[in-house]
This record gives structure tokens, C-alpha cells and sequence, in this order.
């Protein structure tokens, strides 16, 4: 109980704290280039095609505001945070983004990273990104893994749900020390998941087309919060 309630501190700290300077551009006919970062949830494992990923979804809304927005997908099926930032992090500053989104954490978990490990990676990645780069950053905290079908009934069940926990504190804090927009898909993960099980993929892990459009929804607030008044 107490590391739920020290995450909810954390979560509305995010949501209530200042700002950060950056912003998207005011001039809608501005060429925005949106650079995802992540793993296969970025890739759109689950989806049935590209199209239907959460980062199609996410451009295709980027163009009703900002016609020319292009992107570039760089997230890549079982990559850690050590991953993202060996093998995507400099093509993404390469590539002199407006946008950048970064879903990553579940490996790092399934995969036994400590949590130390983790939070360094990140705020390297985030540091990265702030400083070689004018991109707006939207990060999205970790689903609630235990409430998966891959999990819920697994007897590493609670090991999982506190890990995500602890992985998410790590991210929220490292994601308001760079000014990164921070996205709550844990708390909405928590309530939907149990009452929506078409949310979730055949694997019983992954995000359904559906899960997809709706995890689109909630990073698009992420997004519309840094736009810019436009001309």
C-alpha cells in the first residue's frame, strides 16, 4: 500500500508541476518529425498491421494538426532501456526530431535489470535527448504488467506488480528531472485491463488493435499539453 501511494504522490506531481519550456511548434505548417523510441510495444507487436500501432495512430493525429508531421519508428521487439540506448538513441538525435515518445521498462523487469540499472539508462537517454536535441519528450509510465493475462495468475504475480511499481518511480522521477511530458498508462492500465480483456492481444500480454488505439488516445494528451498555440 505504501508504493501505491507513494506513486500516486508521484503521479500527481506530474500532472501538477510546472511545466517544462519546450514546446511544438505554433506554425502548423511546420514539417514536425516524430521519432518513437521503445520496444515491441513501440514496434506494434499485437497489432494486426503497422497502421493499427499506437505510433501510426499517433502520427496519423500529429497531421490533422500539423499536416507535413512525418515519422520515424525505431522501437525494436524485446529491447531494454540498455538497448534503446546502444542502438536508437543516436540514430533518433541524428535524425533532429520535434517529437520523441519513449515506451520502455517491461524487459528490463522480465528480464531482471535492477532497477538502478534502469533509472541510469534512462536519465542518460533523457539527458541525451534534452541536450542534443530541441524535441519535445512524452514518456509513458510502465502498464501495470500484473493485471496482464500473462501474469495475473502467475505466481510471480506480486514480484511483477511491485517491480512495476519501483520501475515507474525510477522513470517518473527521471522523466521530471529532464522535463519530459509523463503519461499515465499504469493507472489507466489498472482500471481498464480486468474490465476490457479485448484490450489485450491473443498472447495475453501485448496490446490488441484496440489496446493500441486506446494507448494512443492517452499519449496523444501527453502530446497536445506541449502544442504550442497555433497560428
Amino acid at each position: 500500500m505504501r508504493a501505491l501511494a507513494a506513486l500516486a504522490v508521484l503521479l500527481l506531481s506530474a500532472c501538477t508541476g510546472g511545466r517544462a519550456e519546450r514546446a511544438l511548434p505554433a506554425d502548423r505548417g511546420t514539417a514536425v518529425l516524430y521519432v518513437a523510441l521503445g520496444d515491441s510495444t513501440v514496434e506494434g507487436v499485437g497489432a494486426t498491421s503497422p497502421e493499427r500501432n499506437y505510433v501510426s495512430r499517433l502520427h496519423e493525429r500529429l497531421r490533422t494538426v500539423y499536416p507535413g508531421a512525418r515519422v520515424a519508428n525505431l522501437g525494436v521487439g524485446g529491447a531494454t532501456s540498455a538497448d534503446v540506448l546502444r542502438r536508437q538513441l543516436d540514430r533518433a538525435i541524428e535524425l533532429r526530431p520535434n517529437l520523441v515518445t519513449l515506451s520502455i521498462g517491461p524487459n528490463d523487469i522480465t528480464t531482471r535489470v535492477p532497477v538502478g540499472a534502469y533509472e541510469k539508462n534512462v536519465d542518460t537517454i533523457l539527458g541525451r535527448l534534452r541536450h542534443e536535441t530541441a524535441a519535445v519528450v512524452v514518456v509513458n509510465l510502465i502498464p501495470d504488467l500484473a493485471v496482464t493475462p500473462r501474469f495475473s495468475r502467475s505466481r510471480v504475480r506480486e514480484v511483477v506488480g511491485r517491480q512495476t511499481i519501483v520501475f515507474n518511480e525510477a522513470l517518473g522521477r527521471t522523466g521530471r528531472a529532464h522535463g519530459a511530458e509523463l503519461v499515465d498508462l499504469y493507472g489507466a492500465s489498472q482500471r481498464e485491463l480486468p474490465l476490457h480483456p479485448e484490450l489485450v492481444w491473443s498472447d495475453g500480454y501485448h496490446p490488441s488493435d484496440a489496446g493500441y488505439a486506446r494507448w494512443a488516445e492517452l499519449v496523444w494528451t501527453g502530446v497536445e499539453a506541449r502544442m504550442a498555440r497555433g497560428k
